[in-house]
């Protein structure tokens, strides 16, 4: 180095110095970001590795294929094992750590896990049964669980679905316990152990008003985990707790604003139906949780626990008036004090049988009694849970319970196939899923001939990962009249819906987890199509139709086949008896590449192909409209030249390449390894690349076909899987990639060489494929890029697969049933030579 130094005199030994502080100072820094990256990343690993619900056991489900019998936490079999061993169950998917409290902060003050028998002595599931009473609420903000807690008492074959009969503290009990909640149309068994977070000894969220009953905190540390930690609980809609213990679908009606003048007997056939209710007021901005000068709590859920049109015999008037009973889930004395609460005077005009009907006390338990117009007239909101048809028992059925009739699906918004945007994107709003609903009777007691029906839309999995940033996107859906001619077009096009208005629509678009509302409608065919507000938005969703009558639902999704080509097109693609010039030259250098054995693999494919369709292949021959020589020309004039100002950068710069060529501190002095090993340096070239914008990735670009394609080819084609094709699937191949290329002209009508996926579908349709949304969504998470483009290549690629799967289905259908057998081994060796 002192050599070095001697050489380069004393400008150069100062210059060296410069590049040797420069190069401390860059390793300093570098190390120092390096330290902060490791540090964020350890905070972030121990922030929450969140209980993942596939490995939680879906009731009814064998298996999926997917997830090993060992992956599964299940109740009976983690129990035998902790009884076996003498230990008690400790959960490794929510471990007692702070983690599992709260993911945005750091608990203020110590919390310690302490199992129910370290809280109290003789600790037991249920105390003297179960009731609404059982849930009081504690620090945290889950009011709107716990009166879904309580109305769920009020039902005991719903109860005891949610929460096992066979959990106990005495029988078999090994510290763990298993709760059971309705995720996304299925039922999952949720398993924990029993350590609850105290403070000081007490519990420090829900708890029973028995200091030694726990099921009530039990369930909560159950529904905490579905959703990752107890903070995801804080703030929510008692519509969505409700939905998770029954499996119904919910609605909320604004008592303010779009009160329904029919809206007691909306509530009355929903008590029929055995639907759950809550209702709340809204908060104070100023106050939590603020009393009113009624005795009423804002921003608080009261569950309604019973509706009832009492006798009422005054001295002056007799007749019916509709009450409605409520319950504070704090289950104390903050009740409302207005009339009918608690010893009020109206309680005189009431018979005494019609009090004992009514079950009246006036404990001060949270529960009270008001008049219906007051109700609408004090509280804001209320939300109904209509529970599903296989809610209801035969014997409630048989006591007069009615039940809904309910249809539903499944679907997925995919970036650039079916994640359209709502109406106002008319371009892309038709590639939404579509869904038919056929409403067959009117309702019984409907003098219009109209049907009730409630159209509900959820989106899955966005409350357990609010962690991760994920919040719920906003969603709505719109309804239109259909018939038998429209439903011909599967799915319909931009054109229906750009001259045919809605007939019903959600009231607005929203980021909750469910958007439902309740339509009077006649008796026919409708369209519903449920999307995001803006397009490309991505997601899966469950959507749900109740009626009163009989109703059916099924997708407006092509069938999968194949069909005739676009009539566009058949100019274009070959016939053999009458070949072309550029046919008959590929075909002359298909024989002289073959050689003696007149067959070709993959490589020799590809030479072919690579030749015989260079014209029409993307070029990469220019860098956003700059000639390549002329870019070549400027970056070495950057070693030339310069200003005075430049020189000195330039020679730091090349100074501190002889130390940092190839390592991570080239890029604090903006040195980078250029393509023949050099750097690039200087403001001439930072000049030219701002004004280079990087051109997307074209895989065909100066490299021709990709040898995945290439593969691809001869495998749709080798019967025989030697690898080879020979002349005739040679002319085959021509024959398909000349439809394909013009297809692939037809709609690239800007000659980007990508197309939109968007236009994926139609595309094949052109091509004479016929394929459904769960289809081409996995085509476009396969073949598309990030900014939801398809290039020429993945295209290809695409038609090949399409093709090729096809034909492995036909060969074995071979009478045309739709239905085809094959053994695992057939069907491993088909696929995977594919």
């Amino acid at each position: 180095m002192d050599e070095l130094k001697g050489l380069l005199g004393g400008a150069g030994r100062q210059l060296f110095d410069a590049a040797g502080q420069a190069i401390a100072g860059a390793a300093t820094e570098y190390l120092g970001n390096v330290i902060n990256e490791i540090f964020e990343k350890k905070q972030s690993d121990t922030k929450r590795v969140l209980p993942s619900i596939s490995n939680m056991k879906v009731l009814g489900e064998r298996g999926s294929g997917v997830r090993t019998r060992t992956d599964v936490q299940d109740y009976y079999v983690l129990r035998s094992q902790c009884l076996e061993n003498g230990s008690l169950f400790e959960d490794p998917e929510f471990q007692a750590v702070s983690s599992s409290l709260m993911f945005s902060r750091r608990p203020d003050r110590h919390y310690e896990w302490l199992r129910p028998h370290e809280i109290c002595e003789n600790p037991e599931f249920f105390v003297e049964g179960f009731s609404r009473f059982d849930v009081q609420q504690g620090e945290l903000g889950d009011c709107w669980l716990l009166a879904a807690c309580a109305n769920l008492t009020q039902d005991q074959k719903m109860f005891l679905r949610v929460v096992p009969e066979d959990n106990s503290f005495e029988d078999d009990y090994a510290g763990i316990f298993h709760f059971r909640f309705w995720q996304y149309g299925r039922w999952v068994d949720v398993v924990i152990d029993d350590r609850l977070p105290t403070y000081r000894g007490e519990l420090i969220y829900m708890r029973s008003s028995e200091k030694n009953e726990f099921w009530s905190a039990l369930l909560e540390k159950a529904y905490a985990k579905l959703h990752g930690s107890y903070e995801a609980l804080k703030g929510g809609t008692t519509c969505e707790a409700m939905e998770d213990f029954t499996g119904g679908v919910t609605e909320m009606y604004d008592l303010k604003d779009q009160t329904p003048p029919n809206l007691y007997a909306i509530i009355e056939k929903g008590f029929q139906r055995n639907s759950m209710f809550a209702c709340s007021i809204e908060p104070d901005p100023h106050v939590t949780e603020a009393e009113t000068r009624e005795g009423l709590i804002r921003g608080h859920a009261y569950s309604i626990t019973k509706i009832k049109l009492a006798d009422i015999v005054t001295p002056s008037t007799s007749g019916k008036i509709p009450l409605i009973r409520l319950r504070n889930p704090w289950g104390n004395e903050a009740e409302w004090n207005g009339a009918w609460s608690d010893q009020s005077v109206e309680w005189r005009y009431i018979p005494d049988e019609q009090k004992e009907e009514l079950g009246l006390n006036f404990d001060n338990d949270g529960e009270f009694w008001m008049s219906y117009r007051d109700f609408t007239r004090y509280f804001d909101r209320i939300e109904i849970c209509n529970l599903s048809p296989d809610s209801l028992s035969d014997e409630q059925v048989n006591r007069g319970k009615l039940r809904w009739e309910m249809s539903t699906f499944e679907g997925e918004w995919a970036i650039g196939s079916t994640a359209g945007g709502c109406r106002n994107y008319l371009q892309t709003f038709w590639h939404n899923p579509q869904y038919v609903v056929h409403l067959e009777d009117p309702d019984a007691d409907d003098e219009e001939g109209n049907c009730t029906v409630i159209i509900a839309l959820m989106q899955k999995n966005r409350r357990s990962r609010r962690n991760m940033g994920v919040d719920c996107l906003t969603i709505g859906f719109a309804v239109y009249r259909v018939t038998e001619r429209d439903l011909a077009q599967k799915p319909l096009k931009m054109n229906f819906f750009k001259y045919n208005a809605s007939v019903a629509r959600s009231p607005a678009f929203i980021n909750l987890r469910e958007v439902s509302c309740r339509f009077k409608l006649p008796p026919g065919d409708y369209l519903i199509v449920p999307s995001t507000f803006e397009p490309n938005e991505e997601g899966e969703f469950l959507i749900r139709v109740f009626s009163e009558c009989k109703n059916s639902m099924e997708e407006n999704d092509e069938e999968v086949g194949v069909g005739e080509i676009d009539d566009r097109i058949a100019p274009d693609v070959p016939v053999p008896s009458q070949p072309s010039p550029q046919r008959q030259a590929m075909e002359r250098l298909f024989l002289d590449v073959a050689g003696a054995d007149g067959e070709v693999d993959w490589v020799e494919l590809k030479r072919i192909l690579d030749h015989s369709f260079r014209d029409d292949l993307p070029k990469s021959s220019s860098v956003n409209g700059l000639n390549k020589s002329y870019a070549n020309q400027q970056n070495a004039a950057n070693y030339d030249g310069g200003g005075p100002e430049d020189a000195g950068g330039g020679l730091l710069a090349q100074l501190c390449g002889l130390f940092c060529k190839d390592t991570p501190f080239a890029e604090a002095f903006g040195v980078t390894s250029g393509p023949g090993g050099g750097q690039d340096g200087g403001n001439a070239n930072g000049n030219l690349q701002s004004q280079i914008v990087p051109i997307q990735h074209v895989d065909q670009g100066g490299t021709g076909f990709s040898k995945d394609v290439c593969r691809s080819m001869v495998a749709m084609l080798d019967t025989d899987q030697s690898g080879k094709l020979g002349f005739e699937e040679f002319q085959t191949l021509l024959t398909d990639i000349s439809k394909w290329k013009a297809v692939f002209k037809l709609y690239d009508q800007d000659q980007t060489g990508r197309l939109s996926a968007f236009e994926l579908r139609e595309a094949l349709h052109s091509a004479g494929y016929h394929l459904n949304n769960r289809i081409l969504n996995g085509l476009v998470h396969r073949y598309g890029s990030r900014d939801g483009s398809i290039a020429f290549d993945d295209f290809i690629m695409c038609a090949v697969k399409i093709k090729t799967m096809i034909d492995i289905f036909r060969e074995r259908d071979t009478e045309g049933t739709n239905m085809a057998t094959f053994s695992m081994d057939e069907w491993v060796e088909k696929t995977l030579y594919s």
